[in-house]
């Protein structure tokens, strides 16, 4: 009887087969390295390396100027306007196997270049080596959690997009454009009613030449400094001035108007209904002052809006409107609907606030519609109402009635004043099958 095999044990004459040992995966074509102020001192082993080693360095010319002479890549600097230019610049210099590093500041996958890199040539094709952001460093200089503040970026966006971040005790850093954006900053801090907000202007940071700054907006009197910068606000609002919440349903006396305004409970409600979502993007159709599509675009920065307003006057009104309530990004079309809807780009939400008898709208809207979208319809006369009760026959949802009643004084004492009802119907669109 042949002898029993132990296991470990192998038959004379074995040979094991052994299968080929997988090839190392070839490097990402495109490292992306984040360097700060402190330059080429400041960068870790690996940073070096992957900078050392390029056949190619694209960056800024700020960033460019940082790497030190013995670093023999080929030097690229961004064109303007950067974006347009990514594709090309990845396809030019990743050809043949060369070797490609992306300089960018900081993190940059933090308001930074990365973003960029990754939606045009894939996240796979990157390998992201991160040097601490200017938001780190400035919460580690002022003994902020980083977690407790909020980023609001004015690097190509108008300083008037900051409003909407402002709340009393909120802490924010603002991503400054230049050297002129700490003054900016005051001056919108003061005319917004948060004057006594402390100011903390940090510059160079990371480097030998850091250097800050202090006041408060109401008293800020520093001249334009470096303008490498990040700003430090602790938001405190003037007592005397009017509070605006962060939820839906800010006071009318907020906005720019003709009278044609959804007013404030009415408005609270009807974005209830329309259930805002991060990313998602609302047509407000038939615009008037411009709230309903304020006030979407406030619940979240990436929310988007488009108001569609015919006449040119309330389409002006809605621009300086969403200006001063920190939204300038609302884009406003100056058309009649539905033939001004057209060209639009299709919505996750539908508001109608005026208009519903004009022929085929309803049906624009609904047809415009993503699958799971919701359309919101008020109104008060009675013709529209007829049509959004056939509506609610057809497709269903939700049909109310909402009246507000106001206390006003009768002679020496008080009664209520009814406004006018508001019919609203709400519905979901079906998912595609």
């Amino acid at each position: 009887m042949p002898p029993t095999l132990g296991r470990g044990d192998r038959p004379v004459g074995f040979q094991p087969v052994s299968s080929p040992a997988p090839a190392p995966a070839a490097p990402p074509p495109v490292t992306v390295v984040g360097i700060g102020a402190d330059g080429w001192a400041g960068l870790p082993d690996a940073s070096r390396t992957a900078l050392l080693d390029a056949d190619v360095v694209i960056g800024g010319e700020r960033q460019l100027a940082l790497l030190p002479a013995h670093c023999p890549a080929e030097r690229v600097a961004w064109p303007s306007p950067l974006r347009p230019a990514v594709p090309a610049l990845l396809a030019e210099h990743t050809r043949e196997g060369r070797r490609l590093a992306v300089l960018a500041s900081g993190d940059p996958m933090f308001y930074g270049i990365g973003r960029a890199l990754a939606e045009t040539a894939g996240p796979g094709r990157l390998r992201v080596l991160p040097h601490p952001s200017s938001a780190s460093y400035a919460c580690a200089r002022l003994g902020w959690p980083l977690e407790d503040t909020e980023i609001v970026t004015l690097v190509g966006r108008p300083a008037a997009s900051l409003a909407a971040a402002l709340h009393h005790r909120r802490r924010l850093l603002v991503l400054s454009a230049g050297a002129a954006t700490p003054g900016e900053v005051a001056g919108l801090l003061r005319e917004r009613g948060f004057g006594p907000s402390r100011l903390t202007v940090l510059e160079q940071l990371g480097s030998e030449r850091e250097h800050h700054l202090t006041g408060t907006a109401d008293g800020w009197a520093h001249p334009p400094g470096d303008p490498l910068n990040v700003i430090a606000v602790d938001c405190a609002r003037d007592p005397l001035a009017p509070h605006l919440g962060a939820v839906p349903g800010l006071p009318d006396a907020a906005y720019e108007h003709d009278g044609q305004l959804t007013k404030r409970h009415v408005r609270a409600a009807t974005l209830a209904a329309l259930a805002p979502a991060p990313g998602e993007l609302l047509w407000d159709v038939g615009g008037g002052s411009g709230s309903i599509g304020i006030e979407w675009m406030r619940t979240h920065r990436t929310c988007r809006a488009v108001s569609v307003e015919r006449s040119p006057e309330r389409a002006a009104r809605i621009t300086r409107n969403a200006a001063a309530l920190g939204v300038p990004a609302l884009r406003v079309v100056t058309a009649a609907a539905p033939a001004g809807l057209t060209e639009l780009p299709a919505p996750d939400a539908v508001f109608i606030g005026g208009g519903l008898t004009a022929p085929g709208l309803l049906d624009a809207c609904w047809d415009a519609l993503r699958p799971g979208g919701r359309l919101v319809a008020n109104t008060v006369t009675l013709e529209s109402e007829a049509l959004l009760a056939d509506r609610y026959r057809r497709h269903g949802g939700e049909l109310v009635r909402l009246a507000v009643a106001h206390a006003v004084p009768v002679g020496g004492f008080t009664g209520w004043r009814q406004a006018m009802p508001v019919t609203q119907w709400s519905v979901t669109k079906p998912q595609a099958g």
